[in-house]
């Protein structure tokens, strides 16, 4: 009967130690300025902040909304990690974009022996997109869980 006991409690434990999960996101934003005027970096929050505390419930008898300022919700705590940016006065710098899948393959192989496990990417582009468009980033999350 202990024995039964012993390990119906070793399995709900780790059953409990299995669904606790916590989730980083880093970010790298490219500069795909013409010219090499923008600015490229991996972008890492040193600090945490709880969602709750920047939200609010919205009805139609109460439109309560959060005291909390919206400066508070900056962080002031983080790595930027420098990378280069994909165009040049010569145009699109291939070499630059392997400079950067280094820096960002450097990132992700230190995160994962930190015991992080990268779970998702995503990634998108904003441009203006109007003539003489000059401005626009490309932007990646790496979502990594531990």
């Amino acid at each position: 009967m202990k024995k039964i006991f012993f390990t119906a409690a070793i399995a709900l434990a780790s059953l409990f130690s299995m669904n606790a999960q916590e989730y980083k996101v880093i970010t790298s934003v490219e500069s795909i300025v013409p010219n090499g005027l923008g600015r490229s970096r991996i972008i890492n929050a040193l600090e945490d902040k709880d969602y709750r505390e920047y939200t609010s419930v919205q009805t139609e008898e109460d439109n309560t909304r959060n005291k909390s300022d919206r400066s508070d919700i900056r962080v002031k705590n983080f790595e930027e990690t420098k990378l280069l940016n994909f165009y040049n006065l010569g145009g699109i710098r291939f070499q630059n974009i392997a400079a950067n899948d280094a820096m960002i393959t450097s990132m992700i192989n230190d995160m994962i022996a930190n015991g992080w496990e990268l779970a998702f990417v995503v990634s998108g582009v904003e441009s203006e997109g109007g003539k003489g468009d000059g401005q626009g980033i490309f932007i990646t999350r790496y979502i990594f869980r531990k």
